[in-house]
């Protein structure tokens, strides 16, 4: 009995996906070698939105609202990960990435929308 006691304990995680935002960030005026690096053009000073989105496959439904409800351009969409960059003016990137978490959680179920964080 004592033996058992001593003997360390082995924990199994899995990664179970649920449906969650789990980056939502605005970088409001982006330096323009982010726009280099990211592929989205050198000639381009609109702010970018950023969200991480699980399951990755609904960063395409995610891509869509933001485009229906703000005037910002996909940067891109990755549906392996989950990724979506879009690019517009402030405002426009803010209101997009608000859409979108209401969006994914009223009518996917989603749970309680990320904050959106700015840098």
């Amino acid at each position: 009995m004592e033996q058992h006691q001593n003997e360390k304990q082995r924990v199994i995680q899995e990664y179970v996906p649920g449906k969650q935002v789990t980056l939502a960030h605005i970088i409001a005026n982006p330096n323009p070698d982010i726009y280099k690096k990211l592929g989205l053009g050198s000639d381009a000073h609109d702010s970018i939105g950023v969200m991480t989105i699980t399951p990755s496959e609904a960063s395409i439904i995610a891509a869509d609202i933001a485009t229906k409800a703000a005037g910002v351009q996909i940067g891109f969409v990755d549906r392996f990960s989950g990724s979506l960059v879009i690019t517009g003016d402030v405002s426009s990137v803010e209101s997009a990435i608000s859409e979108v978490l209401l969006g994914l959680q009223n009518i996917l179920g989603f749970s309680a929308a990320a904050n959106i964080t700015r840098t």
